[in-house]
Parts: C-alpha cells; sequence; structure tokens
C-alpha cells in the first residue's frame, strides 16, 4: 500500500482529497493544524488506512525535523500532495505586512521545504509523486487576491523547473489549479458572483471538490506516469 502525504488535509478540498485517495487504496497522511470531526469520522472507518499529523506550516524551522520523522514513521513516501494554504484576501496598498509574509510563508516557502525533505525518500526509492495545488487565479488575477495569486503562480512555476531537476529519479511533479469551487476558501465569493461564474462556463455550472480530487488521483496512477511538469486546470472550462 503506498502512501501518500497531503497537507491541509482536514477540511475543504484536502479532506476532499483524503477520501478519494482512501477509495483508490492508498495509505494517507493528513496534516492540518487542528483535527477536524469529518477526518476523525474518516479514521474510525480506516485505522489502517489513515492517520493524522498535527502541523502549522508557519513554523518553517520545525519542518525539517517534522519530514524526516514522518518519512521514518511511515516507510517509504510515495507522493506529496501540497494542498495547505491560506486564503488571505485584501487590497495591496491597504493589505498588512504581516498578512502578506504569511501567505508567502504558508503557500510558498513551506511547500517548497516540505518538498525538499520528502523528494530525499523518494530519489532513494526511484519513485515518486509530487502534486501543487495551484488555482486558477495564478493566471487570471481576482481582486483582492493579488498576493494570493502571487504564491499560486510561483508555486506553478515550482512545479516546471522541480521537474526538471528529478524527472531522471522517476519522479513526477505537476500542478492542479481548480477552478471557484464551494468550500471554505471561496466562502466569501457571494451567491451573485458564483452564478455569474457559473454563467461564463461552457458547462455552465463550476467544479465540486470531487472532481479536483479526482484528478489529483489520476496524475497518481500509473496512467499519468508520462505526465510531468505541467498544470492540469480543473474549473469546467471557465478559463477556456
Amino acid at each position: 500500500m503506498k502512501t501518500v502525504i497531503v497537507t491541509g488535509g482536514t477540511r475543504g478540498l484536502g479532506l476532499g482529497i483524503v477520501r478519494q485517495l482512501l477509495l483508490e487504496g492508498y495509505k494517507v497522511v493528513a496534516i492540518g493544524r487542528t483535527l477536524t470531526a469529518e477526518l476523525s469520522g474518516l479514521i474510525e472507518q480506516n485505522p489502517q488506512q489513515l492517520r493524522y499529523e498535527s502541523y502549522d506550516f508557519n513554523y518553517l524551522k520545525g519542518i525539517h525535523a517534522f519530514a524526516t520523522r514522518i518519512a521514518k514513521e511511515q516507510g517509504p513516501v510515495y507522493a506529496l500532495i501540497n494542498n495547505s494554504g491560506l486564503g488571505h484576501s485584501g487590497i495591496l496598498p491597504t493589505q498588512h505586512e504581516k498578512e502578506i509574509a504569511e501567505l508567502i510563508r504558508v503557500n510558498l516557502e513551506a511547500p517548497i521545504l516540505l518538498t525538499k525533505y520528502l523528494l530525499r525518500p523518494m530519489l532513494v526509492a526511484g519513485e515518486g509523486r509530487i502534486i501543487n495545488i495551484s488555482s486558477v487565479v495564478a493566471t487570471t488575477g481576482y481582486k483582492g487576491l493579488a498576493v494570493y495569486g502571487a504564491t499560486k503562480a510561483a508555486i506553478a512555476g515550482f512545479t516546471r523547473s522541480l521537474a526538471r531537476d528529478v524527472g531522471k529519479a522517476n519522479i513526477t511533479v505537476n500542478t492542479v489549479a481548480p477552478g471557484y469551487m464551494t468550500t471554505d476558501m471561496t466562502q466569501d465569493i457571494n451567491s451573485e458572483k458564483l452564478e455569474a461564474i457559473k454563467r461564463r462556463s461552457p458547462l455552465g455550472r463550476i467544479p465540486e471538490v470531487e472532481d479536483v480530487a479526482s484528478a489529483v488521483a489520476y496524475l497518481l496512477s500509473e496512467t499519468a506516469r508520462n505526465i510531468t511538469g505541467t498544470t492540469l486546470t480543473v474549473d469546467a472550462g471557465n478559463t477556456a
């Protein structure tokens, strides 16, 4: 049973990814700041297949020791899903520097460091998958999300270059860019704006969490062994 680590796996998209990977037969380590009732219920249903680890990715200095311990305790790590992230919104001239720094720290620096240390056992094993969760905001932009969009665009650039670094070790690196979904991070988007987004979509809808989770599962599969360094957009065609 291959082990997959999912950051931000306690709620929203991360929880959806955890659910999908359990169905696919993976052993999953879900990382989050606080254990939610939803994830706790999944652990009770899948005690041999799912484990929770608490970590706050604001604390960069502890990532090395944390990643080393996880890799040692869980055995070979097949894949890392960098899903954890913050969505602070605000117009840049008035956005507090503390919020800007936190967005860059959690959305960009933390996944880069976690990837750095979990890549090491993958290199030894001669296989692995890295999937970074970005956003359509990285390419389309959205009012009040300048810093958030910058971090997500940077993650996509990180993906492309890292894919070249580790490809010969049979490790693929890809980005999944979800469109607007109904999650905690999009709860500030009012229903009128969501309806406008739906109207722009060729399919007349917005994607569900399960759609994005299935895309992640596909990139983990053997069928996707020759896909690397790319971004898979799941947005019901909204940015087409």
